[in-house]
């Protein structure tokens, strides 16, 4: 038998080794796992419906659902479209509805209480909130009026209102239709 080289030997002993090794290794590793199955949960709720009225020139008025983002034309295709001669100049069909509005189709609008003229404000019992709410009345002019109010005594009239600071002829000519005593 041809006697090998120490050098051969020995590198002929570290491949061995390291194959030995390796295998043994690969041999006691487990297993790759297959990861579980995973449902995709929507993070976000599903579209909440919304109910709407077509009143007018449409098919069939009523209540109809629509999904959240729905437009004017959406609603009135649903209520069976429009009715022939329908007039479409006070609608704008691309706007986005709200959940209980009424859609008023080739009619005006009926009067709501929007606008129904607001009840008037009494200068001896509103509350400096209620007064803040008053065109060109902000916070610190609501407090004097109550102050005024508490110091002096009731108004006996709206023009009173003169005598708090702040309140000149033009935020009282403001205020004269918006307030009573």
């Amino acid at each position: 038998m041809p006697r090998l080289p120490r050098r051969g030997l020995l590198a002929l002993g570290i491949a061995v080794a390291c194959t030995v090794i390796g295998l043994g290794s690969w041999w006691r590793s487990p297993a790759a796992e297959q990861a579980p199955d995973v449902a995709l949960v929507s993070t976000t709720a599903p579209a909440p419906e919304l109910v709407v009225n077509v009143v007018g020139e449409v098919a069939t008025p009523g209540l109809v659902t629509v999904a959240s983002g729905a437009r004017v034309a959406d609603a009135i295709r649903l209520a069976g479209g429009l009715k022939p001669g329908a007039d479409l100049h006070n609608l704008n069909l691309a706007r986005k509805l709200t959940d209980g509005e009424q859609i008023a189709v080739g009619i005006p609008p009926p009067a709501g209480p929007a606008a129904a003229t607001p009840s008037k404000l009494d200068l001896n019992s509103a509350t400096a909130s209620e007064l803040d709410s008053l065109p060109g009345v902000g916070p610190v002019t609501a407090q004097r009026i109550v102050d005024h109010r508490t110091r002096k005594g009731p108004f006996a009239s709206v023009d009173q209102l003169r005598e708090v600071e702040g309140i000149g002829d033009a935020k009282l000519a403001k205020l004269a239709d918006l307030v009573h005593t």
